[in-house]
């Protein structure tokens, strides 16, 4: 599918996905054993242009909630943000629908997910994968940084649609791949992967 067509279809709440080529994309995929290292959510509400919620190193775009470039937890323009992981990168890219579509209460949870949460810092790497380690034994840490699967696993508790049980640490990238077989709340689920051919 064409990144025009991804953009038109895609909803509050879809997963987007990414596999870079860069050293540090192929360690992330090493340590946590799966096939994309980067995952963001998109953000689709009323009039605003197609938007996506992550957390990266790098500040290559302006935030769109505080007009900002910064690194961290982000905002970013949804079609800018797939072209530059494609071209800065050099990742491929995937998303995936949430099945039913996002409520309205949901999106508003998003959005004071979003004020709460923009702008937080990204971890060094040593940071990143001692957090993660962590998440793996449940144990829960604290949120004065957060990389990028959190964000998702955080928005995604707020919305109702996973558990609060297991830490937001506890997910990475590839959780939000199909064969990891993420369950969610309530009915929900995600559709396949469907691949975005960049430009």
């Amino acid at each position: 599918m064409s990144l025009d067509e991804a953009v038109e279809l895609t909803r509050t709440g879809d997963v987007w996905l990414f596999r870079g080529s860069t050293f540090a994309d192929r360690t992330i995929r090493t340590l946590t054993n799966a096939p994309v290292n980067h995952v963001g959510m998109a953000v689709v509400i009323e009039d605003l242009p197609p938007l996506m919620w992550h957390a990266e190193l790098g500040r290559s775009l302006p935030d769109m909630w505080t007009g900002k470039r910064q690194r961290g937890v982000q905002l970013h323009d949804l079609r800018d943000a797939v072209t530059t992981w494609n071209t800065r990168y050099g990742a491929r890219g995937w998303f995936r629908q949430l099945i039913p579509e996002a409520t309205p209460d949901m999106e508003d949870v998003v959005l004071r997910t979003i004020a709460r949460l923009d702008g937080a810092p990204f971890p060094s790497t040593w940071k990143l994968t001692k957090s993660w380690a962590a998440g793996r034994f449940r144990y829960h840490r604290d949120t004065e940084t957060i990389y990028c699967a959190e964000v998702v696993a955080v928005t995604y508790q707020a919305m109702g649609l996973l558990p609060d049980h297991r830490p937001q640490n506890w997910y990475d990238p590839g959780k939000f791949w199909s064969g990891d077989g993420l369950e969610l709340q309530g009915g929900a689920t995600l559709g396949p992967e469907i691949a975005v051919r960049p430009g």
